[in-house]
């Protein structure tokens, strides 16, 4: 039975969704006019619109899963709904991870000014890497997801049919070590991933600080731009990391089953997860002038066509 807690914390969690369509939907405007009409798409683009359209399918499946959670629980657990669901959560899932990590890492390649020789190479070959990037990240994420798909449908189908007790023994031995097997996929699938995020991260803040640190020392004590925008950076990388690592906890939490079906504590880890990548696109949005004039020329737009409209 669903409390009035978990109803609210599930309801929180749509419009977290719904917001985080519409500022994911902004990002993938902004870089999809920018890549209309050239014949090679920037890399940063190619990124961004990766992420952001993934973003907006899962953030469409959560709330499709949420949907069916709180109106049609007895349909939501039919054989063929549940598979499909599951499979294309996990998957949205791991895609959103990779398309995040490599979004660090691009950034920090970029960025960061550090004169290692592997570096310099990276620095000069990004933009030839990251297709190959993005195609290996789906790959990963269809690898990782299928199993955990193919898992939970096994699950599924053996609580729904009734069984002997020997076959349930048996069954319940065959899920231990399939449990077992499904933890190190797990670990493997998003141990790289969160390892490059935060390894990037860090990588760019250290030198960023350090960048900072040498403009302050010579700052003639006026206002400058340049140290601004140095720990605007900063600080975006540091908000990109936590929202980053927040949603790998809420979605490990949920994926290995640690609570009770609407219990609060699940409740909780779907409106942070449903949060997390809403506050991931707000603060791009914040951080890039492009992002941030797009919704104000739609605005500005509008406001004209109305007014002639009214003349």
């Amino acid at each position: 039975m669903m409390t009035s807690f978990a109803l609210l914390c599930l309801s929180i969690a749509i419009i977290e969704s719904l917001a985080g369509i519409l500022g994911n939907g902004i990002i993938l405007a902004a870089c999809s006019l920018s890549c209309i009409g050239s014949k090679t798409w920037p890399p940063y683009d190619m990124i961004l619109i990766s992420l952001s359209s993934s973003k907006i399918t899962l953030q469409c499946w959560i709330i499709l899963d949420l949907f069916l959670t709180i109106f049609c629980e007895p349909s939501y657990f039919e054989e063929n709904m549940f598979g499909f669901i599951k499979t294309g959560y996990i998957f949205l899932n791991y895609s959103s991870l990779w398309f995040g990590a490599w979004l660090s890492v691009f950034y920090c390649i970029k960025v960061a000014s550090f004169t290692q020789s592997f570096f310099i190479w990276l620095k000069l070959r990004i933009a030839r890497l990251v297709p190959w990037m993005l195609l290996t990240s789906w790959l990963c994420s269809v690898t990782t997801a299928v199993p955990f798909a193919w898992d939970l449908y096994s699950v599924h189908k053996n609580i729904t049919a009734p069984s002997s007790v020997t076959n349930s023994s048996a069954w319940t031995t065959t899920r231990i070590d399939s449990s077992g097997l499904l933890f190190c996929l797990y670990n493997v699938g998003v141990a790289m991933p969160l390892i490059l995020s935060v390894v990037s991260s860090i990588l760019l803040v250290r030198s960023l600080w350090i960048h900072t640190r040498q403009m302050q020392n010579n700052a003639s004590g006026f206002r400058d731009p340049s140290l601004e925008a140095h720990m605007k950076a900063i600080k975006s990388v540091c908000s990109l990391l936590i929202f980053y690592v927040t949603y790998y906890i809420a979605f490990s939490f949920l994926l290995y089953n640690l609570f009770l079906y609407f219990s609060t504590l699940k409740s909780i880890c779907i409106a942070i997860m449903a949060a997390s990548p809403t506050g991931h696109s707000i603060v791009l949005i914040w951080s890039n002038p492009k992002f941030r004039e797009l919704p104000a020329r739609i605005w500005h737009h509008i406001s004209c066509s109305v007014r002639t409209t009214s003349i």
